[in-house]
């Protein structure tokens, strides 16, 4: 997998094109060795895209029964107890950014543990302003497009870390 870096004002990028489930999984458990506490990844595809596939795979890397892991669609909000607290939130059903926030969801926006939001663009404006951003490409049924922004030091990190793992 090559991670192609694109540099923004005050941001960074890098584009990550996964050919199978096996990278795309490969690419979940990167970003779990990069993603800490006290961050916010905002997962925005189309459905049928691999968000929760994506979480998946992070999530098993940071100690959750995959089993455990499923889309949030019914319940909004699946809280995982990893090696750190891990929050994953679906915001595909809700009517308004407004709904999200009724949620209580500012109240897991915390240092001490990881969120994952699928269709973070619909409520973008309740999102924590350093938001991981990885917008997912469907290419074909097993191949994925990952474009990510975050702080140029995160998209450094990912990226050295899919480098040395490739090589």
């Amino acid at each position: 997998m090559d991670c192609v870096r694109i540099e923004q004002p005050g941001r960074a990028a890098c584009v990550v094109t996964a050919r199978s489930e096996a990278e795309t999984e490969r690419f979940g458990q990167a970003l779990a060795r990069v993603v800490g506490p006290g961050m916010t990844l905002g997962l925005v595809g189309p459905l049928g895209a691999g968000k929760t596939r994506l979480t998946r795979a992070l999530v098993e890397a940071l100690e959750v029964d995959p089993d455990d892991v499923g889309s949030p669609t019914f319940v909004l909000i699946r809280e995982y107890a990893g090696v750190y607290p891990i929050y994953h939130f679906d915001t595909y059903r809700l009517k308004s950014p407004d709904e999200f926030a009724a949620l209580g969801t500012s109240d897991y926006f915390r240092d001490d543990a990881l969120c994952i939001v699928e269709w973070a663009d619909r409520v973008r404006d309740q999102l924590p302003d350093a938001t991981i951003w990885l917008e997912i490409e469907p290419l074909d049924l097993e191949s994925r497009r990952f474009t990510l922004s975050a702080s140029p030091e995160f998209v450094t990190r990912l990226c050295a870390d899919l480098s040395r793992r490739d090589n």
